[in-house]
């Protein structure tokens, strides 16, 4: 049947009658051995190269290295132009019907013309029958030569995505046989054309329709939607154009041309009122003017009776009988009386049509359908009546045709038809001289078939349609007929059959990009298999599940997750300039305002033991959990505090082993209780060999301090009282202490140091300046030694040793008589409160 459709070899797969291929030669998958019906194709779909086979499952693998398509060429104007003529509705066989005149829509045919050359999208809205799809077709003809990819004609019928219309978009322009983008490298080439698209039955708004055009940003679309279609989004920017009903006179000329004749007065009032009742639609008219047609012929007004004889085989009856005007309620809705009028085979075609949605198979197929040789005259006689309308490249019944239809009877023997039309369209589709692209174009009729059979004729035929519509890249229809062949054989039982169809639902979305999808369908399809011991399908699911996983372990290594490491251990040794890789928080002391502040005090440091510092600093540790480190250069005497960023540090020795510590570490307490006991002292981290010769200078600068203090107490001791046995430290407090004030010693204070070495002293400490304190003379500036004394705003006479120090250290006091010109205390580590205080 198919043979006769004036198509050449180079249409047909060479496994439907061609010469054998040679012995010596492999079949491949594009030739594979004429031994089958089965038709092999490959594909090449975003990174993966399928192979399409019926028997087993589609196969997919990665596309080896060297074997990547080209980039795609644009087809040129003859290639188009060819394109476009296969696009559209085919030629019908039988006698020419009357053509069908355009509505006079002058003023909105320039409109949109003027709109779409200045490179605006316009949405042509307007009730069903109210001639859009004429329109566009005008407006095609205006607007061929306004961009350089020329005019593209798509349907939206069906669409509520913009992914298959992209596609469609793609293959229009572009030539790329068995080739089917990813997504990344389908915009990149959609984002290259520009065209005027003419979108006919759109069925998309808001922000599916926006994708659409973003993907698309050099492309005017002419988009034709009907009122109840959503809407665009407000931020869309697309001019709206509504297509009202016809005028009277307008309705008039239309009537006129489709009966043939003038019309008489009767028939031009009876137009008036239908043209109130119907609102002006043309498709109203063009039915109107098939019911006129119909009347002459029933009426003979056409034929003179005297000049002929009735003979014995004329179908009409001898005397005429005068058949009047339908009514206004016959014009508003004609599909039941138009449908009386026509031939029997017109008439099965309707109830064919009724079963399956309104979708009306093609010409070719009403003979074997219906039972007539001659039936495919019937797409003709139905068009000409008004009852079938254009979508795309095939028929359906127009707006309000099948309600009609179904209201008078012809919706009783539905799954009947359907049932008929499944197994045809099963027996079709797995013919091998039928090529996947003409399966595509029957792809509405063959669903639906599909969703009216029985679970046995409908698992028949996804098992044949399936693999055609993967090979015509009609990917949607694809899905679909996959989804209902899974779910009729369930209910059929049929294990096998569910474990194909859900094997190549995992292919699919594997070549989507939607790897759970991929995943779960293929795990199914496996455990199906492995029950049934199919060792050749499920070694087909396995391959395709190793891919899913490999795309799964590239994604996650594109994107690790998020892991909670614990923090390096913090150094807890003495500050150094250029020992501190972590920044910390550090105070600085401010600097005494007035008369009455006492300066700043810190711990002191004995020169000679070089253990204390660390002790010191390990025991501060553990109360604070901040190791002290000093900035790298010194700060002003008018600082007080300065705040660096810092990432947490804490002083813990060890490793953590258990995920809390990690997180204590991480996220510490806010106040943490210091821990009853003192903790091990870390070791001292070694020094950097970089840092090695600043240490060495830092020395050399401590060691020339030291020899300039003493050369200062020896001068200082010279006029003063005699030193205490310990190195005092000298305050800057210029309150004046009485001269009577004696130093005690606890029973804990170590030997007194002997008199001849003198305090040394240290550099200027972080939170120190090295500027003259108000109320000294520069002159008398002794070296000062660090104190334990926090600073306070009164002298402080004895204060308590911290609670953290593991030796106390020893007291001594003593107390110089002012100068005139300078008062000067000189003040030793203190002792614990309430302690006599003796002079030396």
């Amino acid at each position: 049947m198919d043979r006769t459709q004036g198509r050449t070899e180079q249409h047909e797969q060479p496994t439907g009658g061609s010469a054998p291929a040679a012995p010596t030669a492999p079949a491949t998958p594009a030739t594979p051995a004429a031994v089958g019906p089965a038709r092999v194709v490959s594909l090449t779909a975003g990174g993966f190269a399928l192979t399409v086979n019926p028997v087993d499952g589609s196969e997919i693998e990665p596309l080896r290295p060297g074997t990547e398509p080209a980039r795609p060429a644009k087809r040129d104007a003859a290639a188009r132009a060819a394109r476009t003529a296969a696009a559209r509705p085919p030629v019908l066989p039988g006698p020419a019907g009357p053509a069908r005149p355009l509505p006079a829509r002058e003023e909105e045919r320039e409109r949109l013309v003027r709109l779409l050359g200045r490179g605006r999208s316009v949405r042509l809205t307007g009730p069903s029958g109210s001639g859009r799809s004429a329109l566009l077709d005008a407006v095609a003809d205006r607007c061929a030569g306004l961009a350089p990819d020329g005019v593209v004609r798509l349907s939206g019928y069906g669409q509520q995505q913009p992914g298959e219309l992209l596609h469609a978009l793609y293959a229009t322009v572009y030539e790329a046989e068995r080739e089917r983008p990813g997504r990344v490298e389908l915009l990149a080439r959609v984002r290259e054309i520009g065209a005027v698209v003419l979108l006919d039955d759109l069925e998309m708004g808001g922000s599916a329709l926006d994708e659409l055009m973003r993907a698309t940003p050099e492309c005017a679309y002419l988009l034709a939607a009907t009122p109840d279609t959503r809407a665009p989004s407000d931020g869309s920017h697309i001019e709206e154009v509504f297509l009202g009903g016809l005028g009277k006179a307008d309705c008039l000329e239309l009537l006129e041309a489709g009966v043939g004749r003038p019309l008489t007065d009767e028939e031009i009032a009876w137009a008036g009122d239908l043209r109130f009742a119907s609102e002006g639609l043309p498709l109203r008219f063009v039915q109107a003017a098939a019911l006129l047609r119909q009347r002459d012929e029933l009426n003979h007004s056409d034929e003179d009776d005297e000049e002929e004889e009735p003979g014995v085989f004329e179908e009409r009856p001898r005397d005429a009988v005068h058949v009047p005007l339908p009514t206004l309620a016959e014009g508003a809705a004609p599909a039941e009386l138009l449908a009386s009028r026509v031939s029997e085979s017109a008439r099965a075609a309707l109830r064919i049509a009724c079963a399956l949605g309104g979708e009306l198979p093609h010409h070719a197929h009403l003979p074997a359908l219906v039972g007539d040789t001659h039936a495919d005259t019937a797409v003709a006689e139905l068009l000409a009546c008004g009852l079938l309308t254009p979508v795309g490249t095939r028929y359906r019944l127009a707006a309000g045709v099948a309600r009609q239809l179904e209201e008078v009877g012809y919706g009783d023997t539905a799954s009947e038809e359907a049932r008929t039309a499944a197994r045809h369209y099963a027996w079709w589709t797995g013919h091998a001289s039928v090529v996947p692209e003409r399966v595509a174009a029957e792809a509405d009729a063959v669903l639906a078939a599909l969703a009216g059979a029985d679970v046995v004729a409908a698992v028949l035929l996804a098992r044949t349609a399936a693999p055609a519509f993967a090979a015509s890249l009609h990917w949607e229809a694809w899905e679909r007929v996959l989804r209902s062949g899974a779910e009729a054989a369930r209910k059929a039982g049929e294990v096998a059959e569910q474990a194909y169809f859900h094997h190549e639902l995992g292919v699919l979305a594997l070549c989507e990009e939607r790897l759970d999808r991929a995943r779960a369908e293929l795990e199914t399809s496996i455990g199906l298999r492995g029950a049934l011991a199919d060792k050749r399908g499920t070694v087909a699911g396995r391959r395709a599940l190793a891919l899913v996983v490999d795309r799964e372990t590239a994604g996650a290594a594109a994107s690790p997750p998020l892991r909670l490491e614990a923090p390096a251990p913090a150094a807890l040794a003495p500050a150094t300039p250029a020992a501190a890789p972590e920044a910390v928080t550090v105070a600085t002391p401010a600097t005494p305002a007035g008369p009455g502040a006492a300066a700043p005090r810190v711990a002191p440091s004995s020169p000679s033991s070089a253990s204390a510092p660390a002790s010191r600093a390990a025991s501060e540790a553990s109360t604070t959990r901040v190791p002290p480190v000093a900035p790298a250069v010194p700060v002003s005497a008018e600082a007080v505090t300065r705040m660096t960023p810092v990432v947490p540090v804490t002083a813990r020795s060890e490793t953590p082993a258990t995920l809390s510590e990690v997180f204590e570490d991480a996220f510490p307490l806010n106040p943490k209780p210091a821990p009853p006991t003192v903790p091990r002292p870390a070791a001292a981290p070694a020094p950097a060999p970089g840092r090695r010769r600043l240490v060495l200078l830092a020395g050399a600068g401590a060691l020339a301090v030291v020899a300039l203090g003493t050369v200062v107490s020896l001068a200082l001791s010279s006029s003063d009282s005699a030193p205490p046995a310990q190195g005092p430290a000298v305050t800057s407090s210029p309150t004046v202490t009485a001269p009577d004030t004696t130093v005690a010693t606890s029973g804990n204070d170590p030997a007194p140091e002997p008199p001849v070495s003198a305090p040394p002293a240290e550099t200027p400490e972080p939170g120190q300046s090295a500027a003259p304190t108000p109320g000294r003379s520069p002159a008398r500036t002794p070296s000062r030694r660090p104190s334990s004394t926090p600073p306070n705003s009164a002298p402080p006479t004895a204060v308590s040793p911290p609670p953290t120090s593991a030796q106390p250290t020893p007291t001594v006091t003593e107390t110089v008589t002012p100068s005139p010109s300078a008062t000067t205390t000189q003040t030793g580590t203190t002792t614990p409160a309430g302690s006599p205080v003796t002079g030396g």
